[in-house]
């Protein structure tokens, strides 16, 4: 009968330990305690290797401790397993818990010794509380784990999206991740919800902290953006979207379509076929899908899956490729642009390279974004966009600046050079190179060319019908209020959410981003720009 009791008592603490486990909010000894004082009649308190009380049942005589402290000091250095002791009126037990020093101690206070079951009951609560505790190092670590990882997989995105495939190879010396090996990249840009980005992140990870030959990327400035970034197969001609053999398992469930075909990265095989295997099963998700690029040209792509995604949300598949079409700046006439770009940096020429890198980002995405992607706070970037505001003497503020801004640094290649140009040269009036040989042209009159017009028509046409006519409407409205949806509402005659409504229309038909990262925006000004402009003769 008394053993079978026994087993009971072990069963309820089993019962404490499992659900602790089950909830996974950490380990706590103080339900332990208490149910052990319950069994054995006693106070019991867990002191840490520092000699602090830890957790105790709500009468444990802390009194005691003082002159306990030798005791617990050998017990807390491995020089011993267990000791009993009297202090006072009080019988004192002392065992210590786990192999590492310093160990923590269970103390046990009551008004006898405790029986050998009472001892036994002791042992047994110990090693759970140190099995709990083990337990909670092993998570706090994995979490750990988890979180390097994710800053890894982070940092060599960062370095492929700068163009640089040296360091992200240097920092991943020792467990080079597969898609660094690869020819050229796909970016799958999922949309889904902040708590699926972390488990789909993980449940997809292989053993080295990467996804086999594809890397899924927390996007630090909008969290429901989970980057992917997918070996191409079509580089080499083999199968890099099949199952790998890295122990990864983003791509262990190919499609099986005969008609396969590389470059449609609506039937490749392996990890493609995952990410949109999960939109069809989730209405919550959407899926923007790039053409495939060489590894240095993963901006590039990274652009092109945004504004498929902004398309995406608005078909019924809910997915949606890159619809390509040839960008502005190799259209412009390569010379005036250079000069263009030149003179309207050249104030910049002495400005610290933070400052650049932060104004670049800003002039395509909100500030808060650009806080969150450098991990600064708005207030600093805010401090950045000002010295430049007052360098160029413009005001970041207006679309039309950011968007020509953008396209310069785009010609430039981001860094700023006097050149051939003076200071100014995006508005009206153009301007005289340092020797007054070469005049600076204006930005109009890079846009006057035929290729633009053509470029800007292209663009547009998807606007050209019916519901088109309204949308181009709204789009110019829209622009001149400077993207305030309120105010473009006021000065149509519309309720805001129409103009919301024909803003989401255009991004589907434009297939760029206009409302949640603002990439596409740029495009809009300068195609408007163009067409409201005379060509050339």
């Amino acid at each position: 009968m008394e053993a079978r009791a026994h087993t009971g008592r072990l069963d309820e603490l089993l019962h404490e330990v499992r659900r602790q486990m089950s909830r996974g909010a950490g380990a706590d000894p103080r339900p332990v305690l208490d149910w052990l004082g319950r069994q054995i009649d006693a106070d019991v308190a867990l002191v840490g290797g520092a000699g602090a009380v830890e957790t105790s049942t709500a009468r444990f005589p802390r009194q005691i401790l003082p002159s306990l402290e030798p005791t617990l000091a050998r017990l807390s250095g491995g020089q011993m397993a267990a000791a009993a002791t009297e202090t006072g009126d009080l019988q004192v037990r002392l065992e210590a818990l786990g192999s590492h020093a310093p160990r923590p101690v269970l103390v046990v206070a009551g008004a006898s010794a405790p029986t050998r079951e009472a001892a036994s009951l002791v042992s047994h609560a110990g090693s759970l509380i140190a099995l709990l505790d083990r337990a909670q190092d092993a998570d706090t670590t994995f979490r750990g784990y988890q979180y390097k990882a994710r800053q890894l997989r982070f940092a060599v995105f960062s370095a492929l999206l700068a163009g640089d495939l040296t360091l992200a190879r240097r920092m991943t010396t020792g467990a080079v991740p597969a898609l660094l090996d690869a020819a050229r990249l796909r970016v799958y840009l999922l949309h889904c919800t902040p708590e699926d980005r972390d488990r789909l992140a993980q449940t997809y990870q292989d053993g080295s902290g990467y996804h086999g030959t594809g890397l899924m990327v927390h996007c630090p400035a909008f969290k429901e953006h989970l980057i992917c970034l997918v070996a191409d197969r079509a580089a080499d001609g083999s199968d890099d979207e099949s199952a790998d053999e890295t122990g990864g398992r983003f791509g262990d469930e190919p499609d099986t379509d005969p008609h396969d075909s590389a470059d449609d990265p609506e039937t490749a095989h392996g990890q493609g076929a995952v990410l949109r295997r999960l939109v069809r099963d989730n209405p919550l998700y959407a899926l923007g899908i790039s053409s495939p690029y060489p590894l240095g040209a993963t901006a590039e792509a990274y652009g092109q899956a945004l504004h498929a995604l902004a398309a995406a949300r608005h078909t019924p598949e809910r997915m949606a490729a890159y619809l390509g079409r040839t960008p502005l700046v190799p259209l412009l006439p390569h010379t005036e642009a250079g000069t263009w770009a030149r003179a309207l940096l050249r104030p910049l020429g002495s400005t610290p390279r933070a400052t650049l890198d932060i104004t670049r980002l800003a002039v395509t995405f909100p500030r808060s974004a650009v806080a969150r992607l450098l991990d600064i706070s708005r207030n600093t970037v805010s401090h950045h966009l000002s010295r430049v505001e007052a360098t160029l003497g413009l005001d970041l503020g207006e679309v039309r600046t950011r968007a020509a801004l953008d396209l310069a640094f785009c010609l430039t290649g981001g860094q700023p050079d006097g050149g051939f140009g003076s200071e100014g040269g995006f508005g009206s009036a153009g301007g005289f190179g340092a020797r007054g040989a070469r005049p600076v042209p204006t930005l109009e009159e890079l846009f006057r060319t035929e290729p633009a017009h053509a470029w800007a028509r292209e663009f547009l046409s998807p606007l050209q019908d019916t519901r088109g006519r309204d949308l181009h409407t709204t789009l110019g409205a829209w622009i001149d209020a400077n993207t305030d949806a309120q105010r473009t509402a006021r000065h149509l005659g519309l309720s805001r959410n129409t103009v919301r409504a024909h803003l989401r229309a255009a991004e589907h038909l434009l297939s760029r981003d206009l409302l949640t990262t603002g990439s596409g925006i740029h495009d809009l000004v300068h195609a408007l720009h163009i067409a409201g402009l005379h060509p050339a003769d």
